[in-house]
Formats: structure tokens, sequence, C-alpha cells
């Protein structure tokens, strides 16, 4: 028998991966020790916190908990080391490329306001790139919670920096709170100033949720999307289209979205043709990276070294990589299955 090849070489883009999420639970308990922040047990007991966000007394708990560990970013510094250790863990797990989502809005206040938070970010993602190798960019991300009209606002700013990094345009929070179409206007802002849509959908809610996200908001990509297997039709949509579904296995089941590893659908979408970019959400809730999504493939679903290549693959053709970066990533994903 074969022995399979190691994930961390296997050559792979990031395009799921949350600011404050990507945190090193370290970094957290230094940060919060240097700014007095009390940490709850879930947040600082060396183990990832037990979440079930599937009903809204859930889902409050596990924003509250996000909630606290942004409250210890308050410097540009804490900015930048952030990026430049997400980069390091990326790096670590074989990615070439990084995709990292960011609402500024939540940094603003104690960084100047919107556009100088916008500004510590970028320059934050530009240094951690010198540093490790690792191609990075932002996809800037609306509030489903909030009004619609900030939404516009950061369509806006997401397109002035289009020259500095920015990429696309997401949409997050509980996808049960309000409507896709009335964020329309903003998806259609950055869209127009040449930014990839990106929106959370067909997570917490149905195959109606990724719909919504293909119909009105222009969707490329999809932020989860894994609910659209109990769909067949709009399995076919997503295949034909080639939108590309983020999926976050480890995520999905700490939220409790599905009870195993083994329920997670990445069998049903990949046999669709559905393209798929493995990605780790939250590292600092969820408690595992990159790579180790694609060993939960692996382990949880049978996938072969072939299959996890196509799926590398797939994580390639879905960003926003310059076209001689995905050649050179997908000839290197080559050469790894080559041996």
């Amino acid at each position: 028998m074969e022995m399979a090849r190691d994930v961390l070489l296997l050559p792979k883009a990031h395009l799921h991966l949350h600011f404050t999420g990507s945190m090193r639970p370290g970094t957290l308990l230094e940060l919060a020790d240097k700014y007095g922040v009390h940490l709850p047990e879930a947040l600082s007991g060396g183990e990832p916190p037990k979440l079930r966000a599937t009903d809204e007394r859930g889902w409050f708990r596990f924003q509250r908990l996000y909630d606290i560990a942004r409250s210890c970013l308050r410097e540009p510094d804490d900015i930048r080391r952030l990026v430049r250790e997400a980069a390091e863990e990326d790096v670590r797990d074989g990615a070439q490329w990084l995709e990292i989502q960011v609402d500024p809005t939540s940094y603003a206040p104690r960084l100047g306001g919107l556009t100088p938070a916008m500004e510590v970010i970028l320059d934050a993602v530009e240094g951690a790139s010198a540093a490790t190798g690792l191609g990075i960019r932002v996809v800037v991300a609306a509030n489903r919670v909030k009004h619609p009209l900030e939404a516009r606002t950061l369509a806006r700013l997401a397109v002035r920096f289009a020259d500095r990094g920015v990429v696309g345009f997401g949409l997050s929070n509980d996808e049960r709170r309000g409507f896709a179409r009335d964020f329309d206007r903003a998806f259609a802002i950055a869209r127009e100033g040449g930014l990839l849509a990106a929106p959370h959908g067909g997570e917490l809610s149905g195959p109606g949720s990724v719909r919504d996200c293909l119909d009105d908001l222009g969707a490329a990509r999809v932020g989860h999307g894994v609910r659209a297997a109990e769909d067949p039709r709009l399995l076919a949509r997503l295949a034909e289209r080639e939108v590309t579904c983020e999926v976050c296995p480890s995520s999905n089941v700490a939220l409790g979205v599905y009870e195993k590893p083994e329920d997670v659908p990445l069998r049903t979408l990949y046999d669709a043709g559905v393209p798929m970019a493995l990605g780790a959400d939250d590292p600092l809730l969820f408690g595992s990276r990159l790579a180790a999504q694609y060993e939960l493939v692996r382990e949880h679903h049978g996938f072969t070294d072939a299959e996890l290549a196509e799926l590398a693959r797939q994580s390639v053709r879905g960003s926003a990589a310059p076209e001689d970066v995905r050649t050179r990533m997908l000839a290197d994903i080559d050469g790894w299955l080559a041996g």
C-alpha cells in the first residue's frame, strides 16, 4: 500500500480565514494580560471552547467570545503581530496564498477611524507577506446584522484600496438575520469596482441561503455553502457556474451544523463537481488550522492523495491570485502528487 503523502507539503490556497479568529491562543493570552482583559475559561483554558451555534443562544456565545478576543487587538503592533503569525501558521501548513477576511469597522475605534484602520491592516499584510513569502490579499467583509448603508460604505472603501491588496467583498455573521438582498447595492459597488463577491451562505441556513448569494449578490464564491448539498439542482448550478464553496469542516462540526466530521457533505459536493476551497475559518475558536482540514477529509471521507491534490487545485482556481502565481502553484501541486 502506498504511503500517504504529507498534507503539510501540499501547496494550497487558504480562502476562508477570519482576522481575529486567526490568532494564536498564546498571543491572545499575552495581549489580554497586556491590556488587563479578563478572558473567560473558554478562551483561556488551553482547549477550544465547546460551541453550538445552531440556536440563537449558541451563536450569541460564539459571537461574544469572538468580540472579547477582538478587544485585545488595540494597537498597530498587535495587528502586525496577528497577521505575521497567521502567515507563519499558513506557511507551515503548506499554503502559498492567503485571502484573509476582515471587517475594519471592528478595529476603527482604536486605530483612528475606518481609513486609518484599513491602512494599518494593509501595511501589516504587506509586511507579513514580505517576511514569510506567502502571497496575502484581503477580503473586506460587511456585517449582516448591521445596516446595509454601512455595507455600502465598506464596499466603497474596499474598492478604494483595490490597488493596495483588497481583492474581494464579503458578508459575514449570522445568515439567519435579515435578507441577502438588503446588501445587493453594496455588492454591486464592489463588483463594479472589480472585486470578487464572496458572501457567507449555506451554513446556519439551508440551500436557500446559497441561492440568495447567487441571485441577489452575484457571488463568485460562497463562504461555507455546504448546505447546498441538500438541493441537487443547486449543486448542478454551482458546478456549472464554477462557484467555489469555501468549506470549513472543523468549523461546521464545532458549531453544530453537523454532528460528526463524516457528516459534512464533502463527498456530495465533490462528486457533483462543485469547486471547493478548504478553510480553517476561526482556528482560535475551533482549534485546527488549514492542513488539519485536509487530514480530516482524508481520514473521515476517504479522499485519495489525487483527490486532495484536486481540492488544492480548486482552492487555487477559486482564488484571486495573479495568473503567474496560479500557474506556479498548480505546477507545485502536480509535483507533490508526483512524489
